[in-house]
Order: structure tokens, then sequence, then C-alpha cells
């Protein structure tokens, strides 16, 4: 049998040329199929662009020499001098520096619980303070290590004092709030079932007035403002849906608001803006206007007066709609209030001149700086009696001013003004007129402010040798009448 000759058979045809290198190279990794070269660009092309494996495989990483000199901070080390060590050895070996040093006598009363916290002790915490150094760099030395190990203690030792500091405030805050939940519920008891019901007996007892200087609990603050303040105008629901209808037929009849109306407006928005409730679309915004513009109605003598807004929010946080109005048209009808929301100025002297009495009698020192340094009452009594102290005090702390108004008059507005002084002493005497003003006008919110302000106010009694507020008052009235 013959073998046929290769030449025999025809050759086989020449491999198509590819119109681009991407097909070129699809077609050559195309498995099965043998490419062969046919010399042309697309060839040469080819051969000087290697596969995927022969780029990765070619690119190996220089070795290093072990006689290149250099700093080996920052070069390469041999492994032959500092062999690296995998995470997962590095904290076995921690593990069993720990556990053999918890098996001490010292520790061994510790047992299962001192196993526990080796298991979840973290390594990042530890491997860069406790562990060797990466192999690229200097090896710690036994002096360093040692420090670091004592530096490393002192913080763990520094956050547990720290967590534990903070676990005892939180603790005492708690307390205190338990304490504070049940001393009102008890002092609410006490108002409901033997103030309130014999209120025309019992006001004036020696028990109320001490329950009413520690201030009122929430939940009876809005009666006992309201027998306190009293009805002396006799207003009546009827009367004040009359002046209500009246505002809103004024606000519609006009096609730009009046004055005092445009007024209500921008202040009722800005009223106690920390709780939100009065802003624009809030659920007191329009009652609080519907109070003001029915007042302006009422009184059209007295009108609305920037401070008014604040009175009537207070009110509305812990009365009805209708009692809102008829407590605060009666306590504007009071008279330190109507001087000053009436700008009688010569009132507002004999009120201002009374206080400097009482200011030189307990506070002489503050008092002679104040004068040497022009500040005068009106600098910061305006304000004060005008929003009752809800203008630079907190929320919290004006109510119970609020609380002991109700119950000791207008003499202890005055009274609460002195304390303010007393409280903040020291930093006022040494502040200038213009520090003085802008401090007075917002006071710092510290912490148990309530409680130091109450006993500054406690420090304070208002005598001026043997003559109390009203004699001062009116004796001040009998010099003006004289003159």
């Amino acid at each position: 049998m013959m073998t046929p000759s290769p030449l025999s058979h025809p050759s086989p045809p020449p491999p198509p040329r590819y119109r681009n290198t991407f097909e070129c190279g699809r077609r050559q990794s195309a498995p099965g199929q043998p490419v062969q070269d046919d010399g042309g660009p697309e060839s040469e092309l080819q051969s000087r662009r290697p596969g995927l494996a022969e780029y990765f495989s070619s690119r190996k990483q220089p070795s290093v020499s072990q006689n290149i000199p250099g700093w080996k901070l920052f070069g390469k080390v041999p492994p032959k001098l500092s062999p690296s060590k995998q995470a997962r050895i590095i904290q076995q070996e921690f593990e069993a520096r720990q556990i053999a040093a918890c098996s001490s006598p010292t520790h061994h009363a510790a047992g299962q619980q001192s196993k526990k916290k080796v298991e979840c002790e973290p390594l990042s915490t530890t491997a860069l303070i406790l562990e060797d150094r990466p192999p690229n760099l200097p090896a710690k030395s036994a002096e360093e290590t040692q420090r670091h190990r004592q530096q490393y203690e002192q913080m763990v030792a520094g956050a547990k004092r720290r967590e534990l500091k903070e676990a005892q405030r939180r603790q005492q805050q708690k307390e205190e709030r338990l304490r504070q939940e049940e001393e009102i519920s008890n002092t609410s008891l006490v108002w409901n079932q033997h103030i309130l019901p014999n209120w025309d007996a019992m006001r004036s007892s020696r028990r109320a007035q001490d329950l009413w200087w520690g201030g009122l609990p929430p939940s009876v603050r809005g009666r006992v403002w309201s027998l306190a303040v009293g009805n002396e105008l006799n207003i009546t629901a009827e009367l004040y849906e009359i002046f209500l209808s009246r505002a809103k037929e004024k606000g519609r009849s006009f096609s730009e608001p009046e004055d005092g109306l445009e007024l209500i407006s921008q202040d009722v928005s800005r009223t106690l803006s920390s709780l939100c409730v009065f802003h624009k679309g809030g659920p007191y915004h329009d009652l609080l206007q519907s109070i003001l513009g029915a007042y302006t109605c009422y009184r059209p003598d007295v009108g609305y007066v920037q401070g008014m807004s604040s009175m009537a929010a207070m009110l509305i946080l812990n009365m009805d709609e209708v009692q809102v109005f008829i407590s605060f048209s009666n306590l504007i009808n009071r008279p330190c209030q109507l001087a000053f929301y009436r700008g009688d100025h010569q009132l507002m002297l004999r009120y201002f001149g009374t206080f400097q009495v009482f200011f030189q009698e307990t506070l002489p020192r503050l008092f002679f700086h104040f004068q040497s340094s022009g500040v005068t009452p009106d600098l910061y009594l305006m304000d004060w009696i005008l929003s009752l102290y809800m203008k630079p005090l907190p929320l919290d702390v004006a109510c119970r001013v609020w609380d002991v108004f109700f119950r000791d008059g207008e003499e202890f507005l005055f009274r609460t003004a002195l304390g303010i002084l007393r409280l903040h002493q020291d930093v006022l005497l040494h502040m200038d007129l213009i520090s003085i003003a802008q401090f007075l006008s917002r006071l710092p919110n510290k912490e148990l402010l309530s409680d130091r302000l109450f006993s500054c106010i406690l420090a304070t009694p208002m005598l001026s040798g043997n003559r109390k507020w009203t004699q001062v008052l009116s004796s001040c009235r009998d010099s003006e009448r004289s003159s």
C-alpha cells in the first residue's frame, strides 16, 4: 500500500484576512482552530501583542538583592532576616499570652470570666500597640514594648472609669427624675383633694403657700392660675365671641391689615420658637392670633404691645380658649402691667425708683457699679416685666416665676429681678454698659437654674429698713405729689 505523498494533496486555502485586530485576536483565542501566519501586517501586529496569559506571566516581581545597602526602615527586608507572620498566628500568640497571664494566682479567681474577656478582645485595638511591628519596620525594644503595654492599660482603665462615671450620672438622673415624678404626683394629690376644693379657706394656709413656692404641678397649674388671677372684669364666653367676631371682620374688611393686626401676625410666628407650636400652620397659631385680635378690639385704648404674645402663649399652654382670654384681660388690667403696656411714663418711673431703693439696699456693690457704668433699670426691667420673664428665662423657670407671681403679686416681679442680679453679680461686676445690656437680655441657661435662682430670690427679702414694697411705692408716689 502506497503512502500518499503530501504533495499530492491540494494545498489548503490561505486563512482569511481579518478587518481588525479584535477579530484576529478572537479567532486566535478560539479553541480547536489553529491560526496560521500569512505574513501580513495583521500577523505582525498579532506577534507583537501577546495574550492575557503571556502578559500576566511575564509580569514577575523583580528580585530584591540581598546586598543592596539602604535604610531598612523604608526598604525591603529579606524574608530570612524578618519572616512575616499571618494575622491568625499573631492572634493565637496573643491569646496564649493572655491565657497564661490570667492563669496566674492573681487572676485565678476570675476563671471563666477572664477567658471570655480574652475571646472578646479585638485584634484591632491590641495589634497596633502590643504586637511587634510589621516586618519592614525596625523591631521594638523591650523598654518601648513595656511602655506601650502600660499606655494601653492606662487607656483601657481610663475608658472604664469614664464609662462608670457616665453610668453613675445616668443613674442619678434617673433617680432624680423618678423622685420628681413622685413628688409631683403627691403634690397634685394634695392640690386636687385638699386645696382646690376649699380654695378660699386654704389659699392662705401655710401648707398651700409652701407647696406654691416649690412650683405648681402642671396638672393643676391652669386652674390655680385662673383662680389666682380672678375675673374682676366679669368677662364671659359670649363677650369673648363678640370681640373675636369683630376682630375677624376687621381683618377681612381691610385690603391691607392695620398696624396692630400686622404686628400681631409677625409676633405670633416668633412666639416660643423653640416649641414650634405657634408657627404658621402649628396647632396653636390661629388660637394665639384670635386671643390677641379679640383683646385689641376689647381694649383699643391699650391695643397690642410686643410682649403680649408671650403672655398669651403661656396661658394657652395651661388653659382652654375662653379662660385664656379671661385671665389675659384681667392680668393686663393689673396696675403694674397696665402701666408698662400703656406706656405710663410717670408710673413706670415710680416702679423703677422703688426698685432702685431695694437694689441699693440688697446689692450695694452691684448698684454702684451700674450707676458708674450708666446702666439704668429701664434697660433690662422693661423686657422682663412686659414678657413676665419669658424672654430672658427658659420656659420651665419662667413657669415657676409665674406660679409665685400669682401668689405674691407684682412685688415678686421685682424680687425676681433682684434674685437674677444676685445670681450673676460676680460676672456683672466685670462688665461694661454694652456687655451688661446684652447679658441681661438673654440669661445663660445653666444647670439647676431654677433651684439656684430661687435660692437667690429667697435670700433677697423685700425690706428697706422696716418698710415693705407697698410702703416704699406709696412713699415714692407721695414724694411725687409733694414735688
